[in-house]
C-alpha cells in the first residue's frame, strides 16, 4: 500500500472498526437483547456489566480496548509513525462515539481511547489509569474516574515530552469524553449519579 493510500484508507478502516458496537453484540450474545434499552442505555462496558453481569462487562471492555489498540498499532506501522498512529487511534474513538452502524450514536469512548494510548504511550496511560482508579475508589462513580482519567492523560503526555501528534489526539479524546459525560455531570450536580454496583435511577 502506498503512503498516500494508507494515509486515507487506514483512518477510514479504523473508524469502521471503532464503530463496531461491541456492547450491543455482547448484550445480544448474552441473551440481553438490545443493551440500549437497559440501564443507562449506553453500549459501554459499565452499562453492560450493570445490566448483564460482570462477565459481559469485562468482555465488552476487552473488545472496546482492542478496537483502539489495533487501530493505533496498524496506523503507526503502516500509516507513518506517530502521526499515523494518532490519526488512526482518534478515528477509532470517533467511530465508537459516533457509530455509522447506530445512526452516528454510540458509547463514550473511554475504553477505546484506553486501547489507543496503551499503544501510543503506555507510561502516560498508566498514570491516567491510576487517576481513574483513585477517583473511582474515592467516589465509587465510574463517570468521575473516566473524566478525571481522561483529563490527566494529555497532562501526563505533556510532562513526558510526547510528540505533538499524541498530545493533539489526547486533548481531542479528552474533550470528546467529557462532552459525552455531560448527562453524568448533570446527575452528579443533582446527586443522582449511581455509584458502582448501583442501578441507574
Amino acid at each position: 500500500m502506498s503512503g498516500m493510500g494508507a494515509r486515507w484508507v487506514i483512518p477510514i478502516a479504523a473508524y469502521l472498526l471503532g464503530a463496531v458496537p461491541c456492547g450491543l453484540l455482547v448484550g445480544k450474545a448474552f441473551g440481553g437483547g438490545d443493551i440500549r434499552r437497559s440501564g443507562s442505555g449506553n453500549i459501554g462496558a459499565t452499562n453492560v456489566a450493570r445490566s448483564l453481569g460482570p462477565a459481559a462487562g469485562v468482555l465488552t471492555l476487552l473488545l472496546d480496548v482492542s478496537k483502539g489498540a489495533l487501530s493505533a498499532w496498524v496506523g503507526g506501522a503502516l500509516g507513518g509513525g506517530p502521526g499515523g498512529a494518532s490519526l488512526a487511534g482518534l478515528a477509532a474513538v470517533l467511530g465508537h462515539v459516533f457509530s455509522v452502524y447506530l445512526g452516528f450514536r454510540g458509547g463514550k469512548g473511554v475504553a477505546t481511547g484506553l486501547g489507543v494510548f496503551l499503544i501510543l504511550d503506555p507510561r502516560a496511560t498508566a498514570v491516567a489509569a491510576m487517576v481513574f482508579v483513585g477517583a473511582l475508589g474515592a467516589t465509587r462513580r465510574v463517570s468521575v474516574g473516566s473524566m478525571l482519567g481522561s483529563i490527566s492523560l494529555p497532562l501526563a503526555l505533556h510532562f513526558r515530552g510526547a510528540p505533538p501528534e499524541f498530545l493533539a489526539a489526547a486533548w481531542a479524546c479528552c474533550l470528546l469524553i467529557v462532552y459525552r459525560h455531560r448527562d453524568n455531570l448533570t446527575r452528579l450536580i443533582q446527586g443522582t449519579e449511581p455509584r458502582l454496583g448501583e442501578k441507574k435511577t
